[in-house]
């Protein structure tokens, strides 16, 4: 192993004189990103929550941090939830127009064990986000599957589902709504503040002229 001092020209590291070291014989391991957490916002009370994207976060308070900032920035919501990514279970996507209920069929699972909540997610389209369809009280993911198979199953193509355990989601309470809250003489977090549309009308009106 070779271990070589260097010298970093950031302002940050100079301040804190902080001794710098390069491994020339790194594995690719040590190279790992932090873990994904997935995330979903409420953007309205009584809205579905939907998928925005993920965020890597070494814990799941400092994913809610992260999360925020890359997803709730400019738009207000009102609820958030954050999962690692590999608490997760996924079902095969389909094709078009094809359900993937129709291709779930009970495999006499193994059921015994306590009963937990399970919430399911809907992909109904490409290119769109998965979406919460409710929650179901079973003894596993594949189970939470097939209980969803009976409770949303109403004949409409969905594309994929996603199953997570409800204790395995962090999720905000009412007291953390505040962390969305626009002051009054802080509209510029609005986006409908920026008036993009008139200021650019005005602007088209004022070449023409």
């Amino acid at each position: 192993m070779i271990v070589m001092a260097f010298e970093s020209l950031d302002p940050r590291i100079k301040r804190w004189n902080l001794s710098l070291q390069r491994n020339e014989e790194y594995q690719s391991a040590d190279l790992d990103q932090l873990p994904t957490y997935e995330v979903f916002l409420q953007m309205r009370d009584g809205k579905a929550y939907e998928h925005a994207g993920i965020v890597h976060a070494a814990t799941a308070d400092m994913a809610f941090v992260f999360a925020k900032e890359q997803f709730s920035r400019r738009y207000t919501c009102t609820g958030m939830w954050v999962v690692l990514s590999e608490r997760v279970w996924v079902t095969d996507c389909m094709e078009l127009e094809e359900n993937v209920y129709d291709h779930i069929v009970d495999t006499s699972i193994n059921a015994d064990g306590p009963q937990e909540e399970y919430e399911i997610f809907h992909l109904m389209k490409r290119g769109k986000q998965h979406k919460h369809a409710g929650t179901v009280g079973t003894t596993g993911h594949q189970q939470a599957i097939l209980q969803a198979k009976t409770q949303f199953d109403d004949g409409t193509p969905v594309l994929n589902i996603w199953t997570a355990k409800k204790a395995d989601i962090s999720a905000t309470d009412a007291e953390d709504q505040v962390i969305w809250s626009t002051l009054k003489d802080k509209t510029h977090r609005e986006v409908i503040s920026y008036r993009a549309g008139d200021r650019l009308k005005a602007f088209k009106e004022r070449q023409n002229g």
